[in-house]
């Protein structure tokens, strides 16, 4: 916004954007800051005052940042989900240190802390050649939610838990639906279908003497 002079050296900035840098400062404070710095009409002097209040955040944010950036790995999360916000919250906090850590960085620290039981998958995803933390995430965020769908379904009806029906539940099921919706012939016929081989015999052939 071409207003750095009002925070660094008044004399060189106007004073229309000496009211438009402390508009901006206070617009940004938080409201309990905004009350405590209320009387202050000089956006420099607000500038200072905050900078000698927060100028120490690096010295007590980085260094645990960095620890949590150490020690952060894939394998020790439940959930891709999980992962993803640790991550950004630790690289949030760096970037707002000066550390930067790049899209790279993010990369191979996923792809080094998989967990050992899957190297293999791990191989597949690094061979897909991602330049963006972002594609990979999204990509392990929806095998996982395809992985818990799967999950869900299989403990609804695991394998082998439904019996198949007998064949003469089957002829029950057919022959219920026939009640009420006309007249059944006979076994083996419901609503003008032929069942052959169900205790029905062969139609006889009419053109036979």
């Amino acid at each position: 916004m071409s207003l750095g002079d009002a925070i660094k050296d008044k004399d060189k900035a106007s004073t229309q954007d000496c009211a438009k840098a402390l508009i901006f400062l206070r617009h940004h404070l938080d409201e309990e800051l905004k009350i405590e710095y209320l009387t202050v009409k000089d956006p420099l002097v607000l500038w200072n005052g905050l900078k000698k209040r927060y100028d120490n955040l690096k010295l007590v944010t980085l260094p645990q940042a960095r620890y949590d950036w150490a020690h952060l790995r894939l394998q020790d999360f439940k959930s891709v989900s999980k992962y993803n916000s640790t991550m950004f919250r630790i690289t949030s906090k760096l970037k707002l240190c000066g550390d930067n850590i790049s899209d790279y960085d993010m990369l191979e620290k996923t792809f080094t802390t998989f967990h050992a039981s899957n190297m293999v998958l791990q191989q597949q995803y690094r061979e897909k050649g991602f330049t963006k933390y972002s594609q990979l995430i999204s990509l392990l965020l929806v095998a996982e939610r395809n992985n818990e769908l799967l999950m869900r379904n299989h403990e609804n009806r695991p394998t082998g838990s439904t019996p198949l029906p007998k064949e003469d539940e089957v002829y029950s099921h057919y022959a219920n639906r026939g009640k009420g919706r006309g007249h059944i012939r006979g076994r083996g016929h419901i609503q003008g279908r032929k069942f052959p081989g169900v205790n029905h015999p062969p139609p006889k052939n009419n053109f036979q003497k």
